[in-house]
């Protein structure tokens, strides 16, 4: 693979990081001025439609909207919406720094996936760096130990599983489909369970908390823009 486009993959990578780690920190504070999960998860899909639809506007056209893999976003976002209550849950039982660290162990699960999944060329060298990753996050955390509760490990740990899984998906979907293609759907077909689920919970709020709802979908839509990106230009454990 050209490094040019590991390169770019790598840039686009940061950039999601850092968009998805200030939707974390958003999170925590919509969390403690009185927002439920599914309300937050809601304005997650729903506000990041537009800046998909606008992003699409600007570059492919929105004629890419259409597509020929229905089922396959409609399996990307089964996995993709249980993946985000496990990665959100994550965030709201854990201080931020430890939901963080706990995130570190994607690229291990992503490496080990992307060989049974997506045959990826996986040198010795990687899987020694994979094992010195594992046991960095367990000395770090020690999980149970004080520093992390060991049912906040436990949720962060499956969420970190379904960020990699997710993106074998997405590897796989990048194939065929843009980036906005892929978020349009996701975050479309998401709407439905959302919507039913917040109907239940659903709370008066101040105009300063909706509009931090309404910056976690546009943040969060960037950080996952940027990701589906990255993975068309770079294998998923790179």
């Amino acid at each position: 693979m050209p490094t040019d486009r590991i390169l770019t993959g790598l840039g686009l990578r940061l950039f999601a990081i850092l968009m998805l780690s200030t939707m974390g920190a958003l999170i925590k504070l919509v969390e403690s001025r009185g927002a439920h999960l599914a309300e937050i998860l809601l304005f997650r899909q729903l506000f990041a439609i537009p800046l998909v639809l606008g992003w699409l506007a600007m570059s492919a056209g929105l004629s890419t909207i259409r597509t020929q893999r229905f089922g396959a976003h409609v399996l990307r976002a089964c996995v993709g919406l249980v993946g985000m209550v496990f990665n959100f849950g994550a965030v709201l039982l854990l201080p931020l720094a430890e939901a963080t660290t706990l995130s570190f162990t994607v690229p291990i699960f992503a490496t080990i996936l992307g060989a049974l999944i997506l045959k990826e060329v996986t040198g010795r060298h990687r899987w020694g760096a994979v094992i010195a990753g594992f046991i960095g996050v367990l000395i770090v955390t020690q999980p149970g130990g004080g520093n992390i509760p060991l049912g906040g490990a436990v949720v962060g740990l499956i969420a970190a599983l379904f960020v990699a899984i997710i993106s074998i998906q997405l590897r796989q979907l990048g194939r065929t489909e843009s980036a906005g293609t892929t978020v349009f759907w996701f975050s479309t077909l998401s709407l439905l369970p959302l919507g039913i689920a917040y109907a239940f919970v659903a709370a008066p709020h101040d105009a300063g908390t909706f509009a931090l709802l309404i910056l976690i979908g546009l943040v969060g839509g960037a950080g996952q823009l940027a990701l589906t990106a990255a993975l068309r230009f770079a294998p998923v454990s790179a």
